[in-house]
């Protein structure tokens, strides 16, 4: 299907009346909604004449009974309320690739005890290699994985963790403290 000359005006003539892309599609014949939708668009026919029922329920909304001046006798002077400030909503910083994120407020810190605890029991740390994980040592991360310095606790786990006491105490945190923190 091409768009020829004859079949854009009738295009243009239908949206101008206010039908729907699939009603235009179905005139047409041989192109669908979507079809129609881009050729309106790329033509510019972003207005549109409005149907009768929108009108007349864009004109009832629209109707406000009219306010009447008091008369001055009656004027009240009073002071107006101030307006709330609108704030605008906060705006997500778009970072390039390959730039280091900036810090972010965590709302999962961990306390200053359980940071304590871990640096003492990292001083233990077998310090071992990807390679040399198994089942039963802990696979608690440490440092920066594009490092040569980056390796893993390695300590004896704990029963069904994949973490030895020290690094359970920081991954696996009890709801209610996690909920507390938040707010």
């Amino acid at each position: 299907m091409s768009w020829t000359d004859e079949r854009v005006e009738l295009l243009k003539k239908l949206w101008g009346e206010g039908q729907s892309a699939s009603q235009i599609a179905k005139e047409l014949g041989g192109v669908t909604r979507n079809a129609v939708i881009g050729k309106v668009h790329r033509l510019g026919l972003s207005n549109r004449a409005s149907s009768s029922s929108k009108t007349e329920t864009s004109q009832k909304v629209d109707k406000k009974p009219e306010k009447v001046a008091p008369k001055k006798s009656e004027a009240v002077t009073k002071e107006p309320e101030p307006k709330p400030v609108m704030q605008s909503p906060a705006r997500r910083q778009i970072i390039p690739a390959g730039q280091p994120l900036p810090p972010q407020p965590s709302a999962n810190e961990i306390s200053p005890e359980a940071l304590a605890r871990v640096s003492e029991i990292e001083k233990k740390a077998k310090k071992i290699s990807l390679l040399e994980l198994t089942e039963r040592t802990c696979k608690w991360p440490v440092g920066d994985p594009a490092t040569p310095d980056f390796w893993f606790c390695g300590l004896p786990t704990q029963s069904g963790k994949p973490y030895c006491e020290a690094h359970v105490g920081v991954a696996f945190q009890p709801m209610n403290s996690r909920r507390d923190r938040r707010r």
